[in-house]
């Protein structure tokens, strides 16, 4: 019985894996297993493997198959495959992509692959993805697909789906069709599904939208794909600065911009470059290559730590009960911290949070961080009071209040200091605010003691 994309899903840890299948020489078995799984199960599989196995499974797919699973691979898997194809093939399959994707893969690729891939490309093609890759990086204009049918309002509902009819088979999408004036300027956007259900005699004008929601071609493609999802649009008019149609911004490419832009986002605020490729193909010199630069950023932010403790070296020494509460205090302000800075990124990501907001941020933030100390405080009272006594645990309770205050009012304002600053919000965000926090909170800690106890 063929095996189902349900029972894909369900189960994806196979008994047996295609790179297994493959290294073992089971070509038979081989065919098999590609026969009876989905493109991105498939795809997923290739991405796990070496080079050279990935190669030699994806020239068992037949052609039509081939071209579906490549185009659900990442860029630089794709790289990976098209080096080991043959001229023919090669260029059977670059001919074949969407534009956008082609596109895509072009941005990332070595200027080696670029050239053979521009040279294998028919002159029609290769001018929309020339006309692609001339938009500035990040743009809409990169990830738009040109390949549009587009309507003009003089025409019956009739002649609209014989029009659709005609070029649909060329379009990436058609669930979606611009309406334009013959300046192919945008006027508006009508839905397939309205041309459907509308008699045939009725006018295009009649059941156009006259103010879609659009996206220039320069504008942010992460903003843009986020007004998609904002506005539950399928498919988003990309117009150029005189409002003429170029292309189309579709679903299943705002979705992987908006999942890139979130990757990107987690991997800094864990302290770590991102990285393109699938995580089980990448190497540990390369995982660990990622991550070192941050590290090493942090440990040498982390001195900063060392230096206050030891210029609170005499309090240590007259009160030593003070140091069995530093890990517990710098811990929770650091946490704190984490919490704030990342609901904060993750607001200004969504648009729920603007630079505009700065100020009722830092009140907000700041009522939130001494509700969560007054929490903590009450905990870490008592804890102190059964180990070392009433005053030294009244020193702990309210430095718990005052660094959960300091550290959640830091980690909101951060992220959007720094795009005032040009600066990407994750990258001042968890990591940077816990090492900032925990050298701060230090400070706050031996004051407090200093006052309380009068040491």
């Amino acid at each position: 019985m063929p095996q189902s994309p349900v029972a894909d899903d369900l189960h994806p840890e196979l008994p047996e894996s295609l790179q297994d299948i493959v290294e073992n020489q089971h070509l038979h078995t081989a065919l098999e297993w590609l026969e009876t799984h989905q493109p991105h199960i498939i795809a997923d599989e290739l991405a796990r493997m070496d080079n050279v196995t990935a190669g030699i499974a994806f020239r068992l797919l037949d052609k039509d198959r081939a071209l579906t699973v490549f185009e659900e691979l990442e860029p630089v898997d794709q790289q990976a495959i098209l080096e080991g194809l043959r001229d023919h093939t090669f260029r059977d399959l670059v001919e074949g992509m969407d534009p956008d994707d082609r596109a895509r893969m072009l941005r990332e690729a070595p200027a080696k692959v670029a050239k053979r891939v521009l040279a294998g490309l028919s002159t029609h093609e290769r001018r929309m993805t020339a006309a692609l890759l001339g938009y500035p990086e990040g743009s809409v204009g990169r990830y738009m697909t040109p390949e549009v049918v587009a309507l003009s309002q003089d025409l019956t509902v009739e002649q609209a789906l014989r029009t659709v009819r005609e070029k649909g088979a060329h379009a990436e999408t058609v669930y979606t069709l611009p309406v334009v004036d013959r300046s192919r300027r945008l006027t508006g956007i009508v839905e397939l599904r309205e041309l459907v259900l509308s008699p045939p005699d009725a006018m295009v004008s009649t059941l156009v939208v006259t103010r879609p929601t659009f996206a220039r071609a320069a504008d942010s493609a992460e903003q843009a794909a986020r007004l998609m999802r904002e506005t539950n649009d399928l498919n988003l008019p990309v117009v150029d600065s005189e409002d003429r149609l170029v292309g189309l911004l579709t679903f299943d490419d705002a979705d992987e911009l908006i999942e890139a832009a979130d990757t990107e986002d987690m991997a800094r605020q864990s302290g770590s470059a991102p990285w393109a490729g699938h995580y089980m193909a990448a190497g540990v010199w390369q995982l660990a290559r990622y991550r070192a630069l941050w590290l090493s950023l942090l440990l040498v932010a982390a001195t900063l730590t060392v230096s206050v403790t030891r210029a609170f070296e005499g309090t240590l020494e007259q009160v030593a009960a003070l140091a069995m509460f530093i890990p517990m205090l710098i811990g929770a302000g650091g946490n704190a911290g984490a919490q704030a800075a990342t609901a904060c990124v993750r607001a200004m990501a969504v648009g729920e949070v603007r630079g505009s907001d700065l100020l009722k941020v830092i009140w907000r933030e700041c009522r939130v961080g001494v509700v969560l100390g007054g929490l903590l405080a009450v905990l870490g009272v008592g804890v102190a009071v059964a180990f070392v006594g009433a005053k030294v645990a009244v020193v702990v309770g309210v430095t718990l209040v005052l660094i959960c205050a300091w550290a959640a009012t830091i980690g909101g304002t951060m992220p959007l200091l720094a795009k005032r600053l040009r600066i990407d919000p994750a990258v001042v965000s968890a990591p940077m605010v816990t090492t900032l926090v925990d050298a701060t909170g230090l400070v706050i800690y031996f004051v407090t003691a200093k006052l309380v106890l009068g040491v």
